[in-house]
């Protein structure tokens, strides 16, 4: 709940801090003292537009703190604030602070740390619930009644959710398998045309480059052909210089025992025969291994090209394309198996199906009972109120399929017809703002035990009202104020006394400067307050008793 507010410098209110406790606080001031001012500073925390108006005349700048308390953080603000990585440690209170710049620039913190506005506006539905003369949130928007009805219901909503889950996942595992089928059978044709070509082909991983050094082993045996039949020359036939040296080593030999140098020069002469002759190994074996068949490379060649202009026609490299062919022979696999896993898959599409609507319609049925429980608990509240005249009815209605969702198959909204004969509206489309406010608060009594905002706020509910409705609407207020914190903006002294806490807001003047000031009453200031709202600015001895009176009564 909201345990302290600090305003600093916004329009007439120069300093003020305000403690709050739970039960029923009301706030009470003659009109125009500045009661407006509080719910303005306060709507800054809830994420409001920030406007420089509001900048007190003179300063720089404007701020507003909230704390709220909590036995255990309400899960939906502590997943806001984990998915904006804002830490709050259990137990540990929220700290909400709004800046405002006199320029129109404004900054907020929760726990001192920075966060943007949206995030304010994200937790502010359960922190405070705020319903006024001119109410657009709450109650009003029929975005939150189906969940109202719902939590009035105790329906498990989660079960449906959970339906809708796997129907939906069913749904789209059939749909891409079907287009998967689908733009197959298209290619149907141009994808056996394909396959029929790469088999033809027989693409082998590694074969284009075993294919490459082939062909440059025979182009280089081709530039060098020239050459090699040169030097073969030279070591053929009986002019060749390998038999000129053996013809000079066998003559050498029969005259080599006539001197030593001759020995010798036979030693030389035979390892240069040997030499010569290992010269003449290697250039015939360089000869066939550097020849070249025409024809063959000419092969080579060809095989080249075709396996790269078929790897560029797939968009691959030479040594994907028998991984090509796998792909395609699975593609052309799964347009023959195909029908059978589609019929399988809309078999448990169909039952996904038939569980939602199951699902569905069972929750629409709790719905239309609740909602008949609540149309009864609310019509109970309206003749106390003032309201006899009106109806109110909880519209459960059947959406269009492709409207379903997580939350079932129906729109909730609540309607109510304000007079006899006249048609049921939208809850917020009637003319009366006073109507309005009453309607609501019929409304959160009968969901009373349902929860809703830390903080509820109402805002001259009793505008227009007086005697037994102020009395009946100070009742339920206090009622409603039990076991959680309610704050009420009143004009009545019914309403009024039946507070736990009373604060007195008050404007006044010194000179050029005025200022708005908010004190909480003792049970003297109290009573002193509920006379002068009974009897006006000339406080009686009767409108002290009356008072007391009051007082005593609630």
């Amino acid at each position: 709940m909201l345990t302290a507010l600090a305003i600093r410098n916004v329009v007439l209110i120069e300093a003020l801090d305000l403690p709050f406790h739970a039960g029923l606080c009301v706030l009470t001031g003659e009109t125009g003292a500045g009661k407006s001012i509080l719910l303005d500073s306060l709507g800054l925390i809830l994420g409001d537009r920030a406007d420089a108006g509001l900048v007190r005349a003179g300063a720089d700048q404007a701020s507003v703190t909230a704390t709220f308390e909590f036995d255990r953080l309400p899960e939906p603000i502590r997943a806001a604030l984990h998915e904006a990585e804002v830490d709050v440690e259990p137990g540990e209170p929220l700290l909400i602070k709004r800046r405002l710049r006199a320029d129109g620039g404004s900054r907020a913190f929760i726990n001192d740390q920075p966060v943007g506005v949206a995030l304010l506006r994200e937790i502010s539905r359960n922190l405070v619930e705020l319903h006024g003369q001119h109410d657009d949130r709450g109650l009003v928007n029929a975005r939150g009644h189906r969940a109202l009805l719902d939590r009035y219901a105790h329906a498990d909503v989660g079960e449906v959710a959970t339906a809708w889950t796997r129907w939906a996942r069913a749904e789209e595992e059939l749909a891409t398998a079907r287009a998967a089928v689908e733009a197959a059978r298209a290619d149907e044709e141009l994808l056996t045309a394909h396959l029929a070509e790469l088999t033809a082909l027989a693409p082998v991983i590694g074969e284009e480059e075993d294919l490459a050094e082939q062909r440059a082993a025979m182009q280089k045996g081709e530039r060098l052909s020239g050459d090699l039949s040169a030097l073969q020359s030279l070591w053929e036939g009986s002019d060749s210089a390998l038999a000129i040296l053996r013809s000079a080593a066998r003559r050498l030999d029969r005259i080599a025992g006539e001197h030593p140098l001759l020995g010798e020069a036979l030693a030389s002469l035979d390892r240069a025969v040997i030499e010569a002759g290992e010269a003449e190994d290697r250039i015939g074996a360089a000869i066939d291994a550097l020849a070249h068949d025409p024809l063959a490379l000419d092969r080579i060649e060809t095989r080249l090209f075709d396996l790269r202009a078929a790897a560029r026609k797939h968009g691959c490299t030479v040594d994907e394309l028998p991984v090509k062919i796998i792909h395609m022979r699975e593609a052309l696999d799964a347009i023959e198996n195909g029908e059978g896993r589609i019929a399988a898959l809309e078999r448990a599409a169909q039952e996904a199906g038939l569980d939602y609507r199951a699902k569905a319609e069972s929750l629409s049925v709790e719905r239309a009972e609740a909602a008949g429980r609540l149309d009864a608990a609310v019509a109970q509240e309206l003749a106390p109120l003032k309201l006899d005249a009106a109806r109110f009815r909880t519209a459960v209605v059947r959406l269009p399929e492709d409207r379903w969702g997580p939350g079932g198959v129906d729109a909730v909204e609540f309607l109510i017809a304000t007079n006899p004969g006249s048609p049921f509206a939208p809850l917020g489309k009637i003319a009366s703002g006073g109507e309005l406010s009453r309607f609501i608060l019929a409304l959160k009594v009968a969901l009373a035990e349902e929860g809703g905002a830390a903080t509820v706020i109402f805002d001259e509910i009793d505008r227009g009202v007086g005697g037994a409705v102020a009395s009946a609407i100070g009742e339920r207020l206090a009622r409603l104020a039990h076991g959680g914190q309610l704050l009420a903006v009143t004009h009545s002294p019914q309403v009024a006394a039946r507070g736990n806490t009373h604060f007195l807001i008050a404007k006044s003047s010194e000179g050029i400067v005025t200022r708005t000031s908010v004190t909480l009453l003792d049970p003297a200031g109290r009573q002193e307050e509920i006379a002068r709202m009974l009897s006006g600015a000339e406080i009686t001895p009767e409108a002290r008793a009356q008072a007391d009176r009051l007082l005593e009564q609630a």
